[in-house]
């Protein structure tokens, strides 16, 4: 084949490499195959069929469109699945390839690729770090200049990624003697041309190098989002916890304030107080039905009922019954709760009410607590994204777990007006059951937030 030609099949080859490797990097079950540090027996068996049923349809096409050899990359397939994820799976994956070839007489094609799937398989297990696999670079120089680097202070001779660049070429070499040897029982692209052979070799590398940095791209992204993931999910729990320790702080006071004079009172606020302190305990959920929800609200303002007189504080619910199953953030009420009888009616001498409500409409939930009380200061309205916040810890708390958890979807507006009272409205998207929340739940919150 002239040069020329040989030059374009080439490009083509690292074409459809990076090709190949990026449309398989998309599928959600392929990077769960691939990115598995332990692979049963089922998991390399899909694994072989997802890489090597392309592949070999590429040498397929060899044989139908005799000019268009680029297709065939059965070599650095078999190299990739064998270093990627052993011997075993090396060798499978180097036979289904081999398959188009023997159909077509050439027979060799099955040995070899078998060598080449076991000699691979090999590298992997005796590579000292997992991590030199998918950082493995075709510029050769780059790693003989951190090999010798390394060794200056301590002389260590092994580097498995000097290594591995050597296999390739010594298994690329054995591929040129078995096709000058058995011309027609193997299939070899080859040149007369020294510098177009080195380009032959040097092509193999990098197609090799192409597909371990495209899928180590999609590994780094899929860990980027993971630890993004948990950090999120850590910040949400540290939100959530930071309430209980400022709601105990000002439940313990109304308890202490009664146990001189009304001893039997405070014995069943106690009691009341412990049913909440199982339930904060106990419960690591960070969604739960709004009706569990209200169930401890209950037991807070059952104390709060005690401490300000029934006469004095009213707690009115207008509650639809559509939307007691929609799941909630955890501990989610209780906070503005509280600041509308701290802030809101603790200062009014004839007492004042609560109103709790709910309603669904549009795939919304809306939660709305108000209070008749003194107001918050300035008569103002604010509407603010959930996290630019309210006043106090707990108001401040509940915006930025919001915004952690939903990011522009929820909304938390206050409106004020001093000497007639405070209304907090939340809308939130609705999340029908706690099987609807899974681990993806705070990945998409990750990419919304990026």
């Amino acid at each position: 084949m002239e040069p020329r030609l040989i030059l374009i099949n080439l490009l083509v080859k690292l074409g459809v490499a990076a090709s190949a490797a990026s449309i398989l990097g998309r599928s959600v079950e392929f990077k769960s195959l691939l990115f598995r540090e332990e692979r049963s027996l089922k998991h390399r068996i899909y694994l072989v069929l997802w890489i090597g049923i392309p592949m070999a349809t590429g040498v397929w096409i060899r044989f139908t469109q005799p000019s268009f050899l680029a297709g065939d990359l059965s070599f650095e397939t078999t190299v990739l699945l064998g270093v990627i994820a052993g011997r075993a799976t090396g060798m499978l994956g180097g036979a289904l390839l081999a398959l188009p070839a023997l159909l077509h007489g050439e027979w060799a094609t099955l040995p070899f690729n078998l060598l080449c799937g076991f000699i691979a398989g090999q590298l992997r297990v005796i590579a000292p770090d997992r991590e030199d696999i998918w950082s493995f670079s075709p510029f050769i120089d780059l790693s003989i200049y951190r090999w010798i680097r390394r060794n200056l202070p301590r002389p260590r001779l092994f580097d498995w990624q000097i290594m591995f660049f050597v296999t390739i070429v010594v298994l690329r070499l054995l591929q040129t003697e078995v096709s000058r040897f058995l011309p027609h029982a193997t299939f070899s692209l080859e040149s007369p041309k020294p510098w177009v052979e080195a380009l032959i070799y040097a092509t193999s590398i990098m197609v090799i190098g192409t597909e371990l940095k495209i899928w180590n791209s999609v590994r780094i992204q899929i860990k980027l989002e993971e630890q993004e993931r948990l950090l999120l999910h850590a910040r949400m729990e540290a939100l959530q916890n930071q309430i209980n320790p400022h709601f105990l702080f000002n439940t313990l006071n109304s308890v202490s304030s009664l146990v001189r004079f009304d001893p039997d009172t405070a014995r069943e606020l106690i009691i009341k107080l412990a049913n909440i302190l199982r339930r904060l305990l106990h419960s690591s959920d960070a969604f739960v039905p709004l009706r569990e929800e209200l169930e401890f609200i209950d037991d807070y303002l059952d104390i709060e009922v005690v401490r300000f007189g029934r006469d004095k504080l009213q707690v009115i619910k207008e509650l639809d019954p559509a939307s007691l199953d929609v799941m909630v953030p955890s501990m989610l009420l209780q906070p503005l709760v509280e600041n509308s009888i701290k802030h809101g009616l603790s200062s009014k001498i004839e007492g004042g009410s609560v109103y709790l409500r709910s309603r669904l409409h549009d795939s919304k939930l809306t939660i709305e607590i108000e209070d008749d009380g003194v107001g918050m200061g300035a008569a103002n309205f604010l509407e603010r994204p959930s996290g630019l916040g309210g006043t106090g810890i707990g108001m401040a708390n509940v915006a930025e777990r919001l915004k952690v958890l939903f990011g522009d979807t929820a909304k938390m507006t206050i409106d004020s007006h001093e000497g007639k009272g405070t209304l907090v409205r939340i809308r939130l998207p609705v999340i029908p059951s706690a099987e609807a929340i899974p681990a993806s739940f705070y990945e998409e919150r990750a990419s919304t937030r990026r």
